[in-house]
């Protein structure tokens, strides 16, 4: 491990996230791992690392560090104005940095994490195969914890780039966010109110997390005689809950089971889009059927794919 990163000023919530912790449902562990995990994908191959290195994720406001080895870095995701050394720098573009040099990543203006990949990847302990944060369980990343001042990380022994890499594009979070959804697996108790709630717009509401985003919006009623909660069971990424009050919540990667009624269940290759919601955006929700979900991903992962292959040199 090489010494990479001391933290000066950690932000509201800024963890270590992979792309995720699998196998481990049966014992009550998520997944965890990046929300947006197309941003944080990205930010990996800027620098040269696998797809599955740990990075910093970073939420609304990020963090201010300095630079302890020679490294190339890249932030992606939330516009969050980063600062090399004092000055503007570009996001989606490698940058190398030197011992010595202070980062600073602002407030967000437009989505609601940024993710910074270092050559190598944030070097922290595995737990149950992955290095993410898991905060409910206290487990992974920094002894399970958000990051805080004069926290000390190393990185992996990675190489440096030949020349720098950059994305053409420049991706934007709108604050009126689509994502597709298949009905399920609690339809059946909300038939008299299914095309309202694929029909109506909800609003992000100020309780969100990484576990999940509470929306408000029309009522959404169960039919006569359905139940306003089952026994718990086993929960993914996703999933559309309708509690009591019948305003939905949207499960993001850290739960593994719950107890209310689920409506929908958000498509795997949409769910970084909620990952990027901030308080007062709009969600519209579009029903698609399993088969084209199928399609979706299969479109999603040669779409990824491309990427990567762009990003090397």
């Amino acid at each position: 491990m090489i010494t990479a990163l001391r933290i000066i000023s950690p932000g509201p919530c800024t963890t270590v996230q992979d792309l995720g912790r699998f196998g481990a449902y049966h014992m009550g562990v998520p997944a965890s791992g990046m929300l947006d995990d197309y941003a944080g994908q990205v930010a990996n191959w800027l620098v040269g690392n696998p797809a599955n290195c740990a990075t910093l994720e970073m939420s609304m406001i990020g963090a201010r560090m300095e630079i302890l080895t020679e490294a190339d870095i890249a932030v992606t995701g939330a516009a969050m104005k980063p600062q090399h050394n004092g000055r503007p720098c570009r996001q989606w573009t490698s940058i190398r940095v030197q011992p010595g040099d202070i980062l600073e990543i602002g407030a967000s203006d437009n989505g609601c994490r940024a993710y910074l990949a270092i050559t190598g990847g944030i070097e922290v302990p595995q737990v149950l195969g992955s290095r993410s944060t898991y905060l409910g369980g206290l487990l992974g990343g920094m002894n399970g914890r958000m990051l805080a001042a004069g926290d000390i990380l190393g990185r992996g022994a990675g190489t440096l780039l030949r020349i720098p890499r950059n994305l053409p594009w420049f991706p934007l979070y709108p604050e009126n966010i689509i994502v597709r959804a298949i009905a399920g697996p609690h339809e059946g108790f909300f038939q008299d109110h299914l095309s309202q709630f694929f029909s109506a717009p909800f609003e992000v509401t100020a309780q969100c997390n990484r576990m999940g985003i509470r929306l408000a919006g029309p009522t959404i009623d169960r039919d006569a005689g359905a139940p306003e909660s089952i026994l718990s069971e086993p929960i993914i990424p996703g999933s559309v809950q309708v509690p009591a009050g019948g305003q939905p919540i949207v499960l993001l990667k850290e739960q593994t089971i719950g107890g209310y009624t689920s409506i929908a269940t958000v498509v795997s290759t949409d769910i970084w889009r909620m990952g990027q919601a901030l308080p007062g955006d709009r969600v519209h929700f579009v029903q698609i059927s399993l088969l084209e979900a199928q399609g979706l991903y299969l479109e999603w992962v040669g779409f990824l794919a491309a990427t990567k292959a762009l990003l090397a040199n």
